[in-house]
């Protein structure tokens, strides 16, 4: 989108495409946390893969999964916070 169209779009329209790109770049953020986790618990937990997992396995890649998220999480609210509180700065 060049900045002739942008700047023909109503308050309406800049603000409903501004959620639409906030949605994607969420949707992408969470793809590609899902691919990080997903390789780096495999190549902890997995030293010989085969047909199945065994049970000491699938808990392996369950904790590491959670302290992942936890991590994630955890690091996600203190941006949150962070940005919070620069904006109440300006």
């Amino acid at each position: 989108m060049d900045a002739e169209t942008l700047g023909k779009m109503s308050s309406s329209q800049k603000d409903e495409l501004m959620r639409t790109v906030q949605a994607q770049v969420a949707l992408a953020n969470m793809q590609e946390l899902l691919s990080k986790v997903t390789d780096k618990c495999f190549k902890k937990c997995i030293s010989s893969p085969g047909t199945s997992l065994g049970s000491s396995d699938q808990k392996c890649i369950a904790m590491c999964m959670d302290r992942y998220m936890d991590s994630f999480n955890l690091v996600s609210k203190a941006y949150s916070e962070r940005l919070r509180q620069e904006s109440g700065r300006l």
